[in-house]
C-alpha cells in the first residue's frame, strides 16, 4: 500500500514540471506560427524555390589553394616549419620508430608474452588467455609486421593523450572559469567524425606517421580531459573538507584527496581515450600511417574482401584486448589495493620473463613470426564472398537478395530524402533546423545549428552536404527502430539482456573502419552499404542506453501501473517509454553522431558526398577541396548534434 500511495504521490510535483513544460513548448509553437506567417511570404518572394543562391557563396578554393601551395614552397624554408613543425614532427616520428624498433627487438615471443603477463596482472586470468589467443591469431593471418606497426603508434598516440587530456582535466576541474572555456570546445570536439580531424594535420606535416598521430592525439585527448575534470570537480567535499582542517596545502589536496577520489573516473578516461586512438590510428592509415588500417585500406580500394578481413580480425582482436585489460584494471585497482601495492617483487619477476621470452625467441631464430606457421584466409572468404554475389546478391525466391535490398533502399529510401531536401528551398532547411533547435533546446542552440547550416551554403556545398543529410536521415530512422525495439526487448527480460551483453560489447570495441567489410561483402559498393556499416555501428549505443532509460523508471510507477490493470505493452507505452524521454532523447543524439562518422567514412566504398571529397582531397592532394568538404562535415555535425541534443543532457555534458 505504501508503494502505490508513494507512486501515486510522486506525480503530483511531476505533473505540475510536465504542465509547465509543455505550456513552454505551446507557446514556442506558437511564436513559431507567428514568425512564420511573417516570414516565409517575404523570404518566398525573394528566393521561391532553388538551392542556396550563388550570391550568397563564397568560393575559398583559390586561397586554399595559394596558402597549400605556399605551405609547399616553403615547409624546407621557413623558420616556423624548421624550429617548431619540424621538430615536432621529427619527435613524433623517432619515438613511434623508437617503440616499433623496440617491440620488433622483443620478437613475438616477447610482445606476445607481456600482452599475457600485463593482462593477467592487471585483469586476470581470463583476459590473459584472450590476450594471448588474439596476438597468437594476429601472427597466424600474417599480420605480425601490421600490427606491431599499430601497437607502436598507439603506443605513442595514447602516451601523448593521456598527457595532454589529463593537463586540460587537471585546469578544468580546478578551476571553473577553464571549465566553462572548454566544455563547449569538448562537446564540439566530440561530435566531429574522424575524417574531420586529419585533414588540418596533412597541410602542415603532409603525408605520413606525425600527422597520423598528432590527429589521433587530438581526437583521442577529450575523454581524457572531459572524465578528468569530472572526476575532480565530483570528489567528495566532506573528505575534501577534512583534509583542508587538517592544514593541507592546495598541493597536498589535490595529491592526496582529490586525485585518489577520482581514480575511478581516470581509469575510465584512460580506457576510453585507448579506444577512440585505436579507431583513429586505423582511420589515420589513409594518411599513410601504414599498420593493418592501411592494410584494411588498400583491399577495400580494390574491393578484395578476403585481405581487408584479414587485416580487419587482428584490428578487432586488438581493440577487445585493449578495452578489456583497462577496463578490468579500473575495476580491480580500487579494490584489490595490497595486492597493487606491494608490487615491485611481482613486477621484477614479470619483467624477468618477458625478458626470457624475448631471448628464447631470439635463440630459436624467430624474432619475427614464422612464416610457416601462417595461414591464409583471403581466398576462402573471396570464395564464400563470390558465392553469396552469385547466389544471395539476388534471385533468391520471395525474399529477393541482398544486392536487391540494396537496390531497393537507395531507389525507394535513399533517391527520394535526398531529391526532397535538394528541392526544398534553402531557406525553409534553415527554418526547419532553427525551429527544431529551438523546440528542444534554447535558442543558443537553435541559432548555433542554423549558423552551421548555413556555412555549409556559403561554402558552397549546399547539395553535397544534403545528400550526406539524406544518408544520415535515413540510416538514423533504421538504427533507432531497431535499437529501440531491441533496447524494449532487453529491459523486459534479464536473460536477453545478459545473452546481448557480450555482443554489444564486442560491436562497441571495433573501430569504425572494421565495419565497411561486412557491407561490401553483403552489399556491394554504395551509399546502401554505407548506411549498412552507419546502423551496425550506432545501434549498440542506441540499444545500451535505451535499455538504461527504460530499467531507471521509478519503480514505484510501474507497480501503480500494474495495481491499475495495465498489460505490459501499456506499461512500456504509457508509462516506461514516457518517463524514459530524456534517455530516448539522448539515444537519438548519440545514434545521430555515430551514424554521421560512418556515414562519411563510406566515401571510401562508393557513399559519395562529403565523405568522398575528403577521401579525394586526401588521396590526390587537393587539399582545397577535402578541407571545404572537411568544414562541411564539421558543420553538419555540430548541426546534427544541436537538433538532436536536449536541454538536459546540453547541461550535464
Amino acid at each position: 500500500m505504501s508503494a502505490v500511495s508513494t507512486a501515486a504521490a510522486k506525480p503530483v510535483g511531476g505533473s505540475v514540471r510536465e504542465l509547465v513544460a509543455r505550456r513552454r513548448g505551446l507557446a514556442k509553437l506558437v511564436l513559431l506560427a507567428v514568425v512564420a506567417a511573417v516570414v516565409v511570404p517575404l523570404v518566398n518572394s525573394r528566393w521561391g524555390s532553388g538551392s542556396w543562391p550563388a550570391a550568397l557563396t563564397v568560393d575559398p578554393s583559390g586561397s586554399l589553394g595559394k596558402a597549400s601551395n605556399w605551405i609547399i614552397d616553403n615547409r624546407d624554408s621557413s623558420p616556423v616549419f624548421l624550429y617548431f613543425f619540424g621538430y615536432v614532427s621529427y619527435g613524433v616520428g623517432y619515438a613511434v620508430r623508437g617503440v616499433y624498433l623496440l617491440l620488433l627487438a622483443l620478437g613475438w615471443t616477447g610482445v606476445t608474452a607481456a600482452a599475457t603477463l600485463l593482462a593477467w596482472r592487471f585483469a586476470g586470468r581470463r583476459v590473459a588467455l584472450t590476450a594471448l589467443v588474439s596476438l597468437l591469431a594476429c601472427g597466424a593471418l600474417g599480420m605480425w609486421v601490421p600490427t606491431m606497426q599499430t601497437l607502436a603508434l598507439m603506443v605513442v598516440a595514447v602516451l601523448a593523450s593521456v598527457a595532454v587530456g589529463a593537463l586540460l582535466g587537471l585546469a578544468a576541474g580546478l578551476s571553473d572559469r577553464m571549465f566553462r572555456v572548454l566544455r563547449p570546445v569538448l562537446d564540439t570536439m566530440q561530435v566531429l567524425p574522424a575524417f574531420a580531424y586529419l585533414l588540418p594535420f596533412v597541410w602542415v606535416f603532409g603525408i605520413g606517421v606525425p600527422p597520423a598521430v598528432l590527429a589521433t592525439v587530438v581526437y583521442a585527448a577529450p575523454p581524457m580531459a572531459r572524465l578528468t575534470a569530472l572526476g575532480l570537480r565530483g570528489a567528495d567535499s566532506g573528505v575534501l573538507e577534512a583534509v583542508t582542517s587538517l592544514g593541507a596545502t592546495g598541493r597536498q589536496r589535490l595529491l592526496t584527496a582529490r586525485l585518489p577520489l577520482a581514480r575511478g573516473q581516470l581509469l575510465l578516461g584512460v580506457n576510453q581515450t585507448i579506444m577512440m586512438a585505436l579507431s583513429m590510428a586505423v582511420i589515420a592509415s589513409v594518411i599513410g600511417a601504414g599498420g593493418l588500417g592501411d592494410r584494411v585500406y588498400q583491399a577495400l580500394s580494390t574491393v578484395d574482401v578476403g585481405n581487408a578481413l584479414a587485416a580487419g580480425i587482428p584490428i578487432v582482436l586488438l581493440a577487445v584486448v585493449l578495452d578489456r585489460t583497462t577496463a578490468a584494471a579500473g575495476a580491480r585497482i580500487g579494490s584489490d589495493r595490497e595486492r597493487f601495492g606491494r608490487g615491485w617483487v611481482v613486477w621484477s619477476v614479470l619483467a624477468a620473463a618477458i625478458a626470457g621470452c624475448a631471448l628464447v625467441g631470439r635463440l630459436l631464430d624467430s624474432a619475427s613470426w614464422p612464416g610457416s606457421w601462417t595461414v591464409s584466409i583471403a581466398a576462402p572468404v573471396n570464395s564464400v564472398v563470390g558465392w553469396i554475389t552469385g547466389h544471395l546478391n539476388t534471385g533468391v525466391p520471395v525474399i529477393g537478395g541482398t544486392a536487391d535490398w540494396a537496390a531497393g533502399f537507395t531507389t525507394w529510401v535513399l533517391d527520394p530524402l535526398r531529391d526532397g531536401l535538394q528541392g526544398l528551398p534553402w531557406w525553409s532547411v534553415l527554418l526547419v533546423v532553427g525551429a527544431l533547435a529551438w523546440l528542444i533546446g534554447t535558442w543558443r542552440t537553435a541559432l548555433t545549428a542554423v549558423l552551421a547550416m548555413a556555412a555549409i551554403g556559403v561554402l558552397g556545398v549546399w547539395s553535397v552536404s544534403l545528400d550526406t543529410l539524406s544518408q544520415v536521415l535515413a540510416a538514423l530512422a533504421v538504427t533507432l527502430v531497431v535499437g529501440i525495439a531491441i533496447g524494449i526487448a532487453a529491459a523486459r527480460s534479464r536473460r536477453f539482456e545478459a545473452l546481448l551483453r557480450p555482443v554489444l560489447d564486442v560491436f562497441q570495441t571495433m573501430p569504425q573502419f572494421v565495419y565497411l567489410i561486412p557491407v561490401v561483402a553483403l552489399f556491394g559498393a554504395g551509399r546502401a552499404a554505407g548506411a549498412a556499416a552507419a546502423v551496425a555501428y550506432a545501434v549498440p549505443a542506441v540499444v545500451r542506453i535505451t535499455t538504461q532509460g527504460l530499467r531507471q523508471v521509478d519503480p514505484g510507477a510501474m507497480e501503480a501501473a500494474r495495481s491499475l490493470g495495465a498489460t505490459g505493452g501499456q506499461q512500456v507505452r504509457q508509462v516506461q517509454l514516457p518517463l524514459a524521454r530524456p534517455a530516448l532523447l539522448l539515444a537519438v543524439n548519440q545514434g545521430v553522431v555515430l551514424v554521421l562518422a560512418v556515414v562519411v567514412i563510406a566515401g571510401m566504398i562508393g557513399g559519395g558526398a562529403l565523405g568522398y571529397n575528403v577521401v579525394f582531397g586526401l588521396a590526390q592532394g587537393d587539399l582545397a577541396t577535402g578541407l571545404i568538404g572537411g568544414t562541411a562535415i564539421v558543420c553538419l555535425g555540430l548541426m546534427l548534434d544541436r537538433v538532436t541534443q536536449p536541454v538536459a543532457s546540453a547541461k550535464g555534458r
